[in-house]
């Protein structure tokens, strides 16, 4: 019997804005975002205990820094990236409704429980926010509490949400006009 190890790739990239964030993909996509260095050191634990090969590759990683950088420089507010993404139903349900909400724009936890068809469930959904695995991209940042509040960014990272919502009200105008002409 042969034993398959999963190989994943991995780059860092520093960010003007919310300074290094690390890419992590597989052969098929963007698998991860770090954007707290704690967590890549977590991350990278846990592919050693079910021995993933990690492997450092600017080249593999070059498409997703390539977009990222050009959302930090003003010249994308959508990504074009295939994605790896491992999480439940829900979750995934989730993202693909974060993924909806425009540069720039704001939407409560309780607007993406309703625009699922799931009311009741705030509290999910903050759950599947937390586990998004590539913020910004799956733009989690957009998300804030119902008294406009910002509320559980990645941990208690409200900061770096700050610095993103920020970077993306300031940019809108310029986007969308970019955008259009």
């Amino acid at each position: 019997m042969i034993n398959f190890k999963e190989i994943l790739y991995y780059s860092k990239l520093n960010t003007e804005i919310i300074g290094e964030i690390i890419i992590v993909k597989s052969d098929m996509g963007l698998k991860r975002i770090e954007i707290i260095e704690d967590s890549f050191k977590k991350f990278k634990n846990d592919c050693d205990l079910k021995e993933i090969t990690l492997i450092e590759s600017v080249k593999e990683c070059s498409d997703v820094a390539e977009q990222i950088n050009e959302y930090f420089n003003r010249e994308r507010s959508n990504f074009d990236l295939k994605m790896d993404l491992s999480g439940t139903e829900f979750r995934k349900r989730v993202w693909e409704e974060l993924l909806k909400i425009p540069y720039g724009e704001l939407r409560s936890y309780s607007d993406i429980a309703k625009a699922i068809g799931k009311d009741k469930a705030v509290r999910a959904i903050g759950q599947a926010n937390k586990f998004n695995p590539i913020p910004i991209i799956i733009p989690c940042h957009r998300v804030i509490g119902k008294n406009k509040k910002l509320i559980g960014y990645a941990g208690n990272h409200t900061d770096i949400q700050e610095k993103l919502l920020n970077f993306e009200k300031s940019n809108k105008e310029y986007i969308i006009n970019k955008e259009y002409t």
